[in-house]
């Protein structure tokens, strides 16, 4: 959500940051804009660009009226307060000062009352009154560093703030609470940035800040202070400087490169947690992960937003059947609202992609304050809940561009299924002949995945006639409940076709009042135990008229014959990791439904890829 870059530096800036804007187009935005510190024969001169939609849009428009120096900051909003236009992108202008910010200010409106009588504000933004309060101390007789600080003492809310004044050519001012922002170190200049894909082109030194962090960046220094103005050192995290990852190659989409990279993002995430040699889970030792006690916990919740929160109800099913744990899974932003009742001997677990997922976040915090110990599996182990957590468990997807989460899913599924088996091994309800049939399963996954994207022209031909209606549903039962969730959500949030996922057997109570004639459901059923059941639910809707894709392996599909009007054929899997491969199909048919419809696919409506602001 948002992206911010800025340098200050010894040669000109506008190119290298509007090629950072790029890099942070996956995070999803609605407008973009730089300003520029002009050097002029009068002295410095601010000046900035900016425009509606794309990037594309502010590139020509910075065709059409050059600007560059050796210092500036840009950005690409994401809008909360105001409507998404040219007056109300950032970066935001106020006398002296011009700024850009990721979050939220939750007290602007109380800041610009108290400003009203002297300032003049332009935008309906909650980003201004920032830049005024800068401007207005310095007015009043404080320096630049010193309107800095005691503007961010008067914010409260989220906020990553990157600043230029005029007058101050070789500083860029920078401040993080709340929202990330990363430091880049160069030789002759500085930059600071929403996160290391923004400075991969430009630094392979990175500092993040901390909570509370401010900072001063010139040239050839960088001071940074706490959130009690002192003095701190932060440590320099050295990061690849490869963008293979983070490029699209011979592929139209991220979505589509990433979703065929899940052999190999899946099988990076095995071999992190399992031992595949000896056919065992790794040790918590071995996972540096020394005082992680699944043995004596009495219960487990794991805490999530979107796409996270299904891998999270997948792993429900695990860990109470696999390890006898009581586990309870929390969409994130209702958690602390409810005020739950914690057990002091039970463990949180924040799943997150970024690891900065504002209401994951906050909820990891009240749980550390109800004395819980936490865990946060993320894909960014500099993230603010991997620093922040009593133990950080990577998943190793890589660099995920696409807003819509696909590689991601998959390995939060392996990460935690591997740990449920861990758990079950802690707790005396898996033996080694047990564990051994688990891990032999998941090594076999990446090849499974690998076949079942052998199905990619089945399902585009599937997806073209899905893409032709209003409503879908998906269903299924178990741990293909929760996916089919996923699976909806998959279609929502990149064709923008309205769809639901149902547990089969809930749609007799209810919603199949809605089946008609040519509805569209798809069914994710693998031949296990509770296959019977679910192929019940499936007549039930096949009477009413439903159009039912049937996504199941070679006994279902036998056991089937004729009832599904067209059915996808994945390989057989153990059923507790039958989840991770049977995410493929529903992944290719929102991408190939979106693309037919001729959606934006890599950035859908509306979407952030971090979620930084509740």
């Amino acid at each position: 959500m948002c992206g911010i870059i800025g340098i200050v530096g010894n040669q000109a800036v506008t190119d290298r940051l509007i090629e950072g804007l790029k890099r942070l187009e996956y995070r999803g935005y609605d407008s973009a804009g730089i300003a520029i510190m002009e050097n002029a024969v009068s002295g410095s001169v601010l000046s900035r660009r900016r425009a509606e939609g794309k990037i594309h849009n502010l590139v020509e428009r910075v065709a059409k009226e050059p600007v560059d120096g050796n210092l500036g900051i840009a950005h690409t909003r994401w809008a909360t307060h105001g409507i998404a236009n040219e007056n109300n992108a950032h970066p935001h202008f106020a006398g002296r000062v011009g700024l850009v910010h990721n979050g939220i200010i939750e007290n602007f409106t109380q800041l610009r009352d108290g400003l009203k009588k002297v300032r003049k504000f332009q935008t309906q933004t909650d980003t201004e009154v920032v830049a005024h309060l800068i401007d207005e101390a310095m007015k009043n007789g404080a320096s630049a560093q010193e309107a800095f600080a005691k503007t961010i003492g008067q914010l409260t809310g989220a906020f990553a703030l990157g600043v230029v004044i005029e007058g101050e050519d070789q500083q860029l001012f920078a401040a993080r609470r709340g929202s990330p922002l990363a430091i880049g170190l160069g030789d002759g200049e500085n930059y600071i940035g929403s996160d290391a894909i923004a400075l991969a082109s430009l630094s392979q030194k990175i500092i993040y800040l901390e909570e509370g962090d401010w900072a001063v960046l010139t040239t050839d220094s960088v001071k940074i202070f706490d959130a009690d103005n002192a003095p701190v050192e932060r440590p320099i995290t050295m990061v690849s400087g490869s963008l293979a990852a983070a490029e699209k190659g011979n592929y139209k989409h991220y979505m589509l490169k990433e979703i065929y990279e899940q052999p190999e993002t899946v099988g990076r995430t095995l071999t992190h947690y399992i031992d595949a040699f000896n056919h065992r889970v790794k040790t918590p030792e071995e996972l540096e992960l020394e005082t992680l006690d699944f043995k004596n916990l009495e219960r487990v919740t794991l805490i999530a937003c979107g796409t996270a929160a299904y891998a999270a109800y997948v792993a429900k099913y695990w860990f109470e059947q696999l390890a006898d744990l009581p586990t309870d899974v929390d969409i994130a932003s209702e958690f602390r609202y409810r005020r739950p009742a914690l057990s002091q001997n039970s463990m949180a677990i924040a799943v997150s992609q970024s690891g900065e997922t504002a209401d994951t976040l906050a909820a990891l915090r009240y749980c550390q304050k109800k004395g819980l110990k936490t865990a946060a599996l993320v894909n960014q182990m500099t993230s603010t809940m991997a620093r922040e957590s009593d133990y950080a468990m990577p998943i190793n997807a890589g660099p995920e561009i696409g807003v819509a989460s696909t590689k991601a899913f998959t390995s939060q599924l392996t990460a935690l299924l591997s740990l449920a088996i861990s758990s079950g091994v802690q707790r005396g309800h898996i033996d080694k002949k047990r564990e051994t049939e688990l891990t032999d399963a998941l090594t076999q996954i990446p090849r499974l995945i690998t076949e079942t994207l052998a199905l990619e022209p089945e399902i585009e031909t599937l997806a073209h006639d899905l893409s032709k209606t209003e409503n879908a549903f998906y269903m299924g039962r178990g741990v293909h409940f929760p996916l089919a969730l996923e699976g909806a959500l998959k279609l929502k949030e990149i064709s923008y076709i309205h769809a639901e996922g149902y547990a089969a057997g809930e749609l007799k109570h209810g919603p199949i009042a809605l089946i008609e004639e040519g509805t569209p459901v798809v069914v994710i059923a693998p031949y296990d135990e509770l296959f019977e059941k679910t192929v019940s639910n499936m007549q039930e809707v096949a009477t009413r008229g439903a159009k039912i894709t049937l996504i199941t392996d070679e006994k279902g599909a036998a056991h089937t014959a004729g009832m599904a009007h067209a059915t996808l054929v994945c390989p057989e899997t153990q059923s507790e990791s039958a989840p991770i491969v049977y995410a493929i199909p529903i992944q290719l048919l929102a991408y190939h439904a979106a693309v037919h419809l001729g959606t934006d696919v890599d950035q859908p409506r509306n979407l952030a890829k971090s979620v930084t602001v509740e």
